[in-house]
């Protein structure tokens, strides 16, 4: 199974070691641990994105007792000579031959700035105190409630005006997206600022499957076209970093009254194509 190539590098930073040799004994014949690697990788999320693989590519290549859509189109492939020398790229399109997964993440850091009258500060260290803390982590739950994938990033265009982040939300819309879609998996890390979100789409590649195969499959070459242009993510990931500040009131719980404060955020996109 191809796994998406930034979460391969999550889970491989050092790159993978497939054979490893014996390790030298010392001068009392012991021989040494083999070398231990750390993965910062949530094993939850890791889950979440082998079981849509692997519900992807059962789908699309079928088991050992259901056909997959892969084999009802089939005749896409089968061109003449004269077809294969006008347009030699449409039989080598991997998108005929292989299902197209959209990979997005997004690593979200975030800093809470309390109001200049809270109790909330640091001490000569730099070390929050209790209150600080608490506002922190309630911060936290705030934003992991704000579950809807494009709301930051429609929120920054409408701010700046930026047409390549319009284009963007437009490009991942028309491609397996809808704009009101949300993380499918969020997870705030322990003991740290910062909340780690995937989506997985199917790419929507224009190839139109009939319900019961009472026709045979087509193609819709305009959809097509759009989906081909998310190939250039594929094996190349492609990240988009911006920052994002507002107001907001965190509601008062476990005896804590409600406050405003200025949060902000900091959000890395990552952005790939994977075929199964």
């Amino acid at each position: 199974m191809n796994l998406p190539e930034s979460v391969l590098l999550c889970l491989f930073p050092n790159g993978l070691v497939l054979s490893r040799q014996n390790g030298m004994p010392d001068e009392d014949g012991n021989v040494e641990d083999e070398d231990v690697y750390s993965v910062d990788f949530d094993p939850e999320c890791f889950q979440y994105v082998l079981n849509f693989f692997r519900s992807a590519s059962d789908a699309f290549y079928g088991t050992s007792t259901t056909p997959g859509l892969f084999s009802a189109q089939q005749h896409l492939l089968d061109v003449s000579p004269n077809e294969f020398q006008m347009n030699p790229a449409s039989v080598q399109n991997p998108l005929l031959t292989k299902q197209a997964i959209i990979v997005l993440r997004e690593e979200l850091e975030y800093f809470s700035i309390p109001p200049k009258n809270s109790q909330a500060s640091t001490d000569k260290n730099g070390l929050a105190n209790d209150v600080l803390v608490r506002l922190k982590r309630r911060s936290g739950d705030y934003l992991m409630e704000k579950r809807n994938i494009f709301t930051a990033l429609q929120r920054n265009v409408n701010k700046e005006n930026n047409m390549a982040e319009q284009h963007l939300i437009d490009m991942l819309c028309m491609s397996g997206f809808n704009r009101d879609d949300e993380w499918g998996f969020r997870a705030l890390e322990p003991s740290r600022c910062c909340i780690s979100s995937i989506a997985l789409v199917l790419l929507k590649t224009g190839i139109i499957h009939h319900p019961n195969n009472e026709k045979p499959v087509e193609v819709d070459y305009t959809q097509m076209a759009t989906a081909q242009k998310l190939l250039l993510f594929w094996r190349k990931p492609a990240r988009k970093c911006w920052w994002d500040g507002s107001d907001v009131e965190l509601p008062g719980r476990d005896g804590q009254p409600a406050v405003t404060l200025k949060l902000w955020a900091r959000r890395v996109w990552t952005l790939e194509l994977s075929l199964v």
